[in-house]
């Protein structure tokens, strides 16, 4: 079965499996530290609530059968000890049925976990984590040589991530085309980074070639995937260059790794070492391998239809096990960027007297004078949702008040999501929410301030809130 197996993809496999891994590795332990306060049992939106309205076949994960605090943390905990045992080659120390259940398993427990993380876990990189995992479980381990087949899922995987991001943004925002929208992408993207303010402060020429590189990238290097060697490896090594540039710019979670960890599979080692010697794949295997490929084949036609749409939608699942989807952001960019500051005070009433004190997030920008911090691949969901929020409440309607809540309480676990708690002693009295514009400050006012925003106040956005009376809700 020589047609079956391409031993000069080895290294591609290799680097890929164990990049893989570590993101799972960081995906579970985000998931472990943090789902208390997010949907915990008394969290913002509990797991318990959701369940009660949300069959199995809607959203199958083995909380159905039974959920606690305590069993979520041990699954997420296990899920991170897995992927951490794979990440360091367990899964090539152990026969291929072996390793292939345990990439299955990490599959499904990180499915459970998705499927009940409701808006907590409505990113596309959620899904393009499982639908590379659930590829990952048919790549074999050393016993026998990457199969041809699935090498080409990856790529065709990766095209879907490339091509239609890069489709939805000539389809949407007008700037994508003149080639204007980094004018504002660094400054106003959901969380920036350390150098995102010395990135917004390039010239504007600049700019304009960084997104005309952007086109290439996701337009054209795609397509050349499908091209012979080495042709594909350079497409493939210029998209993980464009992931690396936006890995320095931002904080997308492991969007841009888990991106460069597909691209870096379809490059050719074959120059750079020689294959290690291999069994023949067992025929099992090789029936298991085509029928996933005629699978994704088949579960292929609603992500094209997308793509090829003029209504084209941005990461979208077409099934509750997230198989084969459709990817894609940032069809349009925000032209200014809007902040909610939180702050609380100890006075009983709002009065103009009152001193208030304001929280600090890890992530979001908030204090002026703090350079943003670098954060990916790890994901802090509370601060991405108030970037939505500051957009629009709607996107908060189902836990902004249940969280207000929690810093009137001094949650434990709610305050473990901050960086700063101006209220260590006792919870405030009051907690309100102010809605600022942020801009980033100039090189004279940066010289000048120290500061690395400029903020302005535009209105209230939550009113001063004490907290509910003992035995109201």
């Amino acid at each position: 079965m020589d047609w079956f197996t391409e031993s000069d993809a080895w290294l591609g496999r290799l680097v890929f499996q164990r990049m893989l891994a570590v993101l799972y590795l960081v995906a579970f332990v985000a998931a472990a530290r943090q789902f208390r306060a997010l949907m915990g049992a008394r969290g913002m939106t509990p797991v318990p609530d959701f369940l009660r309205r949300a069959p199995f076949r809607k959203a199958p994960s083995v909380f159905q059968w039974r959920y606690s605090d305590r069993f979520f943390a041990l699954w997420s905990w296990a899920g991170a000890v897995l992927a951490a045992a794979v990440a360091a080659g367990a899964a090539d120390a152990v026969p291929q049925a072996a390793a292939m259940a345990m990439w299955a398993v990490l599959w499904a427990m990180y499915l459970s976990i998705v499927n009940v993380g409701q808006t907590w876990y409505g990113f596309g990189w959620e899904s393009l984590l499982l639908e590379t995992g659930f590829l990952a479980v048919f790549l074999g381990n050393d016993d026998t040589a990457p199969p041809v087949l699935v090498m080409w899922l990856l790529r065709w995987l990766l095209f879907r991530v490339e091509f239609g991001a890069g489709l939805i943004k000539m389809r949407g925002d007008r700037c994508w085309r003149d080639l204007t929208c980094l004018y504002y992408h660094h400054e106003t993207q959901p969380m920036p980074g350390p150098l995102s303010w010395f990135f917004h402060r390039l010239p504007k020429p600049l700019h304009r070639v960084e997104t005309a590189a952007n086109h290439v990238a996701q337009l054209g290097l795609p397509v050349l995937l499908c091209t012979p060697q080495p042709v594909a490896t350079w497409a493939a090594l210029g998209i993980a260059l464009t992931q690396l540039w936006l890995v320095l710019s931002g904080n997308f979670a492991w969007l841009n790794w888990l991106t460069i960890a597909l691209a870096l599979s379809a490059v050719d080692a074959s120059r750079l070492a020689a294959p290690p010697a291999s069994a023949p794949a067992p025929v099992w295997f090789a029936v298991l391998t085509v029928a996933v490929t005629v699978f994704v084949a088949y579960r292929s036609y609603r992500p094209v239809r997308n793509l090829l749409s003029r209504r084209q939608l941005m990461n979208t699942s077409f099934d509750p096990l997230h198989l084969v989807n459709s990817y894609g952001a940032f069809g349009s960019v925000t032209r200014v960027r809007r902040e909610i500051v939180i702050e609380g005070t100890d006075s009983a009433v709002p009065s103009p007297d009152a001193v208030w004190r304001e929280y600090g997030f890890r992530g979001k920008p908030g204090d002026v004078r703090r350079l943003p911090r670098p954060y990916a691949p790890y994901h802090l969901r509370l601060d991405w949702l108030m970037w939505f929020a500051a957009l629009s409440p709607a996107y908060a309607r189902s836990w902004f008040g249940p969280f207000v809540t929690r810093l009137l309480a001094n949650d434990p676990d709610t305050l473990r999501l901050l960086r700063h708690n101006p209220f260590p002693d006792a919870p405030p009295k009051l907690v309100r929410a102010r809605l600022f514009q942020y801009r980033f400050t100039t090189w004279r006012e940066l010289r000048e301030t120290g500061a690395w925003w400029h903020r302005t106040e535009l209105r209230e956005f939550l009113p001063p809130t004490a907290a509910a009376p003992r035995g109201t809700r």
